[in-house]
């Protein structure tokens, strides 16, 4: 005789089911939904009319979107599949399922306001004694954008095709003036491919006058940096007298470059090089983490594939944050952030740098990691101190925190919870999704370095 469980799946329950008892006590859904109701979510409430069908809650939008992120599921639609299939989910969205419109348009309407809830969950891992701001590394990444390279248009490509379209605009024209339309193939309609091909000559028009306003704009920045050196070549031959060795610099040529591009699906995002060789269409994304606690505490979103600029906009958003979480002592950043003005400005903002002047080798050897660093110079600029610093033992134990501080935090969001790739266009709407997902992941990590993860 068998001896199986019996399976019945038409008994209904006997008194009315609780979500609140299918989920565990410790479990990230409800360390999120405790964390949301402590927020300060007036600016988004406010936000209502009040007239019309009853919203769904601020809160509850927002935990959806949130322990979505932080478990790998970005997508409005699999969020509302999710509100049905999984008890998380449900648990978070009080047995309710707010449709996949209502939760796009929740993610796009308040992107600005998650920016300032971003400084709130940080308050709340300052209270639960999980972030310390001593040492802080700076990193970037590149994240694809929602639009694929092959939608990227030059300059040169451009005035071929709008050459080509205006040619078979001028042919379809003669077709129509001909009396005799015999010879026109089956299917063909006049209007219909005319209207297709004036379409696409407004989008053409529309994407070289792009490429043209952002050559101007590179054009001013190189004349301004053009200016700056001839003026310093300038002091430099009338204060030692004597001719500069080497030719002027050149000035730079006005008007877009043939190989300009832009992206007619996203047109702020930006053609970069990405980690295993080839080219992306990508944002840069950065983000600054506490070390120790591998906790986001400042974020930002650039279309520059360089981080050699972005590290002044970086200590910009650090000194925005309130007192009561501390400021960082130390910066750590690989040489992608290395120059003069950098550890100057480091300086000036009362932080410490240790940013690396090179490649370093891999896998040194013993003599060499446990060296002493020669002596310090007498009177050392700001970067021969930071360079004599990366050169002791301290510094070198120090520095070495960079690697396994914001270097896990991307991996794990771009390989273990999926995150590869926006959702959303354009740069404002990038930033913001990026805070969202840096939040996210603040969270997680709360949940797991407190005592009930």
């Amino acid at each position: 005789m068998s001896n199986f469980r019996p399976i019945d799946r038409q008994t209904g329950f006997l008194l009315p089911p609780s979500v609140d008892e299918w989920l565990p006590e410790k479990h990230l859904a409800r360390f999120v939904v405790e964390v949301i109701d402590g927020l300060d979510l007036r600016v988004m409430r406010g936000s209502y009319r009040g007239s019309g069908s009853a919203s769904y809650p601020p809160s509850l939008l927002l935990g959806i979107l949130v322990y979505g992120y932080a478990t790998g599921v970005f997508s409005s639609r699999k969020l509302e599949r999710a509100s049905y299939d999984s008890v998380a989910f449900r648990f978070i969205a009080a047995n309710q399922h707010p449709d996949h419109d209502t939760i796009a348009a929740f993610r796009r309407r308040f992107l600005q306001e998650i920016e300032g809830l971003f400084v709130q969950v940080l308050a709340v891992a300052r209270e639960m004694g999980v972030l310390k701001m001593g040492t802080v590394a700076l990193d970037g990444t590149k994240i694809h954008a929602n639009a694929s390279r092959h939608s990227a248009l030059s300059y040169e490509h451009a005035g071929k095709i709008e050459a080509q379209l205006k040619a078979e605009v001028a042919e379809l024209l003669a077709k129509a003036e001909a009396a005799d339309r015999a010879d026109l193939p089956d299917g063909l309609s006049i209007p219909d491919e005319l209207g297709r091909r004036e379409e696409r000559l407004a989008k053409l028009a529309e994407a070289r006058a792009t490429i043209e306003a952002r050559a101007r704009e590179r054009f001013e920045r190189e004349q301004a940096e053009h200016e700056a050196k001839l003026a310093a070549r300038d002091a430099k031959a009338e204060a030692t007298g004597k001719k500069p060795r080497g030719k002027p610099p050149q000035p730079p040529v006005e008007g877009p470059r043939p190989t300009d591009q832009v992206n007619l699906t996203d047109e702020q995002s930006r053609i970069m090089p990405v980690a295993g060789g080839g080219f992306e269409q990508c944002y840069n994304a950065q983000a600054a983490v506490a070390a120790g606690s591998l906790l986001v505490v400042a974020a930002d979103v650039c279309q520059a594939t360089n981080d050699k600029q972005q590290l002044a906009p970086m200590l910009g958003k650090l000194a925005a944050l309130p007192e009561d979480l501390g400021q960082p002592k130390t910066l750590l950043a690989d040489t992608g952030y290395f120059s003069a003005a950098n550890v100057q400005a480091c300086g000036a903002a009362g932080i410490e740098p240790l940013i690396a002047l090179g490649r370093e080798a891999h896998h040194p050897s013993l003599s060499e990691r446990f060296a002493e660093a020669p002596p310090a110079s007498d009177d050392p600029t700001a970067v021969e101190a930071m360079a004599h610093r990366l050169k002791t033992l301290e510094g070198r134990k120090l520095y070495a925190q960079r690697k396994h501080t914001p270097e896990p935090v991307f991996g794990i969001i771009k390989s273990v919870l999926g995150f590869r790739q926006f959702l959303l266009r354009g740069l404002d709407h990038v930033r913001g999704e990026w805070n969202l997902v840096t939040m996210a992941w603040n969270l997680k990590r709360m949940f797991v370095l407190s005592p009930a993860g």
